[in-house]
Order: C-alpha cells, then structure tokens, then sequence
C-alpha cells in the first residue's frame, strides 16, 4: 500500500522539476523560446493573411484617420513570405504568391513605399496607404482638383474632401512626378499608368523623366546628350516590365501621393485594410498614459473601411 501511494507523489515531483527551470540560464532559454516562437509566428502570419498597420498620417481623412490601428487582408492580392523583420523593421527578400485578384479602381491599399521622386531605391523600409484610382494601361488626369481616368471623371470616395482654401502651388511643377512634366497637385497630366509589356519612346530630351523610374526596374540609365544608354548599350526604347498603378489620398489637398513620387508597383501592394481596431492620439507618448487614453476615439473601432 505504501509503495502504491508514493508512486503519484514521486511522479508529481519529477514533473514539477520538468515544469519549472531550476537555474537562471534555463529560464532564460525558456523566455527566448517563447519570444522567437511568437516572433515567427506573428512573421507567417503578417506575411501570408492579416497584418495590422497603424495610419501615420491624415493623407486618407476622413476615410481613415491619423492614428487608426487597422487589420489589413494581405490574402487578397496574393499572401507574401516574410518582408521585415517584426520590431526591427528591417527589409528581407520575400516572395509574392499569386494573387486572387489585382488592386482595382476605387481599392484602399497598403504597398510598400517606392521611395522619393528622385530616388531608386527608399531610404527606408515604409509601408504606405492610398486608394487606388488607376490601373495599367488607364489615362490619368487631374483638371482643377477633380479627377479623370480614361476621360471619365471619377467621383470623390464618400469620405473624401477637398480643401478649397487652399490654392494650387506654383513651386508644384518643380516636385511632382515625373521630373520635367511641369504638373501641379491640382492640374495634373494626362498621363498613362505603366504596363507590362508597354513600350518608352526615349531621347536625351525625355530620359530624365524616365531614369529613375528605369532605374526602380532594375537598370542603369545614362546620357551623353545625344543618346541614351540602358545598361551600357545605346537605346531609343525602352519595354516596361511590371504593371503599376497610381495611387492617391481621400484628402485630396493633403496628400503627398502618386502625384508627388510615382507609380506604385502592382506586385509591392500587399493588401486591403479591413477595419480600425484601435483608434487614439499616436502623437502623445505613454508617459501622458491618462491623457492618451482620453484621447481614445471610441466610435472609430469597428469601422469597416471602404
């Protein structure tokens, strides 16, 4: 009988010595354990189905709001591998699978920041959120704020706005997109959204529009002033290959959007937002704990994004 009754016991203690480390690198180890393993799975899941993204600017009021936290479909326009690093932020090489459908007219989109107007590659990894008003092989064109695609106007998102009080910008056609074309924010183009496939006329006269953009697809672009060079070798076209489309802010006069630095690549949009989870003052730090939580918008959470 006594040999019966201690046998519970002696298994309860080794599993208790199992259960909790007994020095200090073991418990370590095990809070590393832990924090990798929610890192890599928060990583899968981030790249293939629902991210979460908090809205920096006001770009996209009152669609979205500055300060919005919103869960984003990444499912939609085809899942990803892992493209940072969580917490870190640092940019990896990543695949995009197939998509079930490409961004159309009308869509909010989270993408991956191309960079400046005048830069190939961004200073930093940023992702970006516009909605997307034209697609491939569409004719952009903004005539005193309003907007046309394909000679269609088309209408303002029902949260949208203008700001009448401000005027158009003469200094604009010096920093609109592209380089040269002398577009403003508000009378802009007409201008063709790039696909794949579509065929650059270029001369000396018209490279410095196109050299950034050539450069971003991975080539090196040069002049002597009578001729163009692509990778080294003369050339008087050139065969643009990926779809973009063209993205801008609900808040029209705001918004410093496709206008200001170009196409947006199809294959660097990696999804939809959803719904606001979370809505507060992301400019007052934690320090101010009861005035950020007063700063809580209450109505914003659970609002479906369209």
């Amino acid at each position: 009988m006594d040999i019966t009754k201690d046998k519970p016991k002696n298994i309860k203690d080794k599993k208790k010595k199992k259960a909790q480390p007994q020095t200090f690198s073991q418990i370590i180890w095990s809070w590393t354990k832990t924090i990798v393993g929610a890192i890599i799975v928060v990583t899968i899941l981030n790249g293939l189905a629902i991210a979460s993204f908090v809205v920096p600017t006001g770009s996209m009021e009152k669609t979205v709001m500055t300060g919005d936290f919103l869960f984003v479909n990444k499912f939609i326009y085809g899942p990803t591998t892992p493209q940072v690093i969580p917490f870190f932020n640092i940019p990896l090489p990543f695949y995009h699978f197939p998509a079930f459908r490409q961004p159309e007219k009308g869509d909010v989109i989270v993408f991956i920041f191309p960079g400046n107007r005048d830069e190939i590659e961004p200073s930093e990894f940023q992702y970006y959120l516009k909605r997307c008003v034209a697609t491939p092989g569409d004719t952009l064109e903004v005539r005193q704020k309003h907007l046309f695609v394909n000679g269609k106007e088309m209408a303002l998102a029902p949260h949208g706005e203008y700001d009448e009080s401000i005027p158009e910008t003469p200094a604009d056609k010096w920093q609109t997109f592209p380089y040269g074309r002398g577009y403003t924010r508000d009378n802009y183009g007409p201008i063709r959204i790039p696909k794949k496939g579509d065929i650059i006329q270029l001369n000396p006269q018209n490279v410095n529009e196109w050299m950034v953009f050539i450069g971003r697809e991975g080539h090196n672009v040069t002049t002597t002033g009578s001729a163009v060079f692509i990778d080294g070798k003369e050339a008087n076209t050139y065969k643009i290959n990926r779809d973009y489309c063209f993205g801008m802010g609900d808040n029209r006069d705001h918004s410093l959007d496709s206008r200001y630095w170009g196409f947006i690549p199809v294959e660097n949009v990696v999804g939809t937002p959803m719904i606001v989870y979370w809505s507060w003052d992301t400019a007052l730090p934690l320090s101010k704990l009861i005035d950020k939580i007063a700063s809580v918008r209450w109505s914003r959470i659970a609002t479906i994004i369209r």
